[in-house]
């Protein structure tokens, strides 16, 4: 058992196979929520998984695609300050690096 905000609805499947399945989704959602808590604590960003989530919702990536050349081109756009509060979070290598 475990202490957090892991909130769990009703099933209703009747094969093992799908409840089977059902809870490997439940642990590996549990999973990447405890590993983004913990690179929030390295990275020493002073707020939540839900607020970081909340703050990633609003934030919109810009892709171009030239056509002359084929050059992609794209840009995250960090524009509020909540936005550059988990800016640090975009640089996965260098937060991982301090672990």
């Amino acid at each position: 058992m475990t202490k957090g905000n892991l909130e769990a609805r009703p099933i209703f499947h009747f094969t093992e196979k799908r409840i089977e399945a059902h809870i490997c989704i439940c642990f590996m959602a549990y999973k990447v929520y405890k590993e983004l808590k913990r690179i929030i604590r390295i990275a020493k960003i002073d707020l939540s998984v839900d607020s970081v989530l909340r703050i990633a919702k609003t934030i919109a990536t810009v892709r171009i695609n030239l056509p002359n050349n084929g050059t992609v081109m794209q840009q995250t756009l960090l524009l509020t300050p909540d936005h550059c509060k988990i800016k640090p979070l975009f640089d996965i290598q260098s937060i991982l690096s301090q672990s």
